[in-house]
């Protein structure tokens, strides 16, 4: 389904569910955004199956006449002790669980979703917590590749796609039977089969290159039974630093990078900064770490760290 229609389904139910009589059809093409049609026969027709969804999903969709109306035709409305769950109680750690999953969908491709489901949940008298702003919790996905590769774990399908891999290796074309996104480590991974290489792989979202492509009939993939996604991603996603960057910091920034410098000193090229030596075995991965500080901090070396984060600019001016 697609958004705008997702949208306007919300649009109708809420409509009907706030109205205390038989709304007419004209009066529901006045109220609903997402009805501006061109033709009085386009509008009917997508309001017909509109309706049928809507019986479909299970959405009582009561038809009936007021008794002050003037004419025969019939209206619509949809009941709230046939449509409203029973009262919703949270225990403090599942609120919480559930404000945090709020704030990734946020920063993906079903906020306009998630904001709905919020606005419903408070009215039932559920309030997610909120953290000030100084602790508050942050689950990004921003990576392109984020909603197709849940897509095709949602549809259980088999994936190709390009990625490039850590040591600054050429992009290779990758076949997998995807299992799971999880996060680790701040970090999204696509957990799964590869398919080329016979075993169980976890791939980085941010090292792929274009878009998740679906290769395979949606259900032909089934998850193992007992599989631990991200003791997967724990166990594959470590690596050991086997190069040294040389990254200038500003004044007061980038306190976590300072902590794990094995050298320091001061920039000769800023005043008032610190140049500070960082392991690391992946340049997309420090490049992550880098560019969230934005112009606080400057990789000097080596070239293929620069330009991880070039790309990664790149990247983030583009969209």
């Amino acid at each position: 389904m697609s958004a705008k229609k997702t949208e306007r389904l919300l649009n109708l139910v809420i409509c009907l569910l706030h109205t205390r009589r038989y709304l007419s059809v004209q009066e529901i093409r006045t109220a609903v955004p997402g009805y501006e049609q061109d033709t009085e026969e386009s509008f009917r027709r997508m309001f017909e199956r509109d309706k049928e969804e809507l019986r479909e999903l299970g959405i009582p969709l009561e038809t009936g006449t007021n008794s002050a109306a003037h004419d025969d035709e019939p209206g619509y409305r949809i009941a709230r002790r046939d449509y409203e769950l029973p009262p919703i109680a949270l225990e403090p750690d599942e609120a919480a669980a559930l404000g945090l999953a709020a704030r990734l969908w946020q920063s993906a491709p079903l906020a306009g979703a998630t904001g709905t489901a919020l606005l419903k949940l408070r009215a039932a008298g559920v309030e997610p917590p909120t953290s000030p702003a100084a602790l508050e919790p942050r689950v990004a996905a921003t990576e392109p590749a984020f909603e197709s590769a849940v897509r095709a774990v949602r549809d259980g399908r088999a994936v190709a796609f390009t990625y490039r891999a850590s040591g600054g290796r050429a992009p290779q074309e990758r076949s997998v039977e995807p299992w799971g996104v999880v996060s680790w480590h701040g970090r999204w991974y696509l957990v799964g089969h590869d398919v080329d290489r016979g075993a169980e792989r976890v791939f980085r979202l941010s090292r792929i290159v274009g878009e998740v492509r679906g290769v395979g009939e949606p259900g032909a993939v089934d998850p193992p039974d007992g599989v631990d996604l991200r003791a997967m991603a724990a166990r594959m996603a470590t690596e050991e630093p086997r190069e040294t960057a040389r990254v200038a910091l500003r004044p007061g920034a980038g306190w976590e990078l300072r902590r794990e410098a094995t050298a320091e000193g001061p920039d000769p090229d800023r005043e008032g900064w610190t140049v500070v030596d960082l392991g690391f075995s992946d340049p997309e991965r420090l490049a992550d770490r880098v560019t969230g500080l934005g112009a606080d901090a400057v990789v000097l070396s080596p070239p293929a760290a620069r330009e991880a984060v070039v790309r990664r600019l790149q990247a983030l001016v583009s969209a």
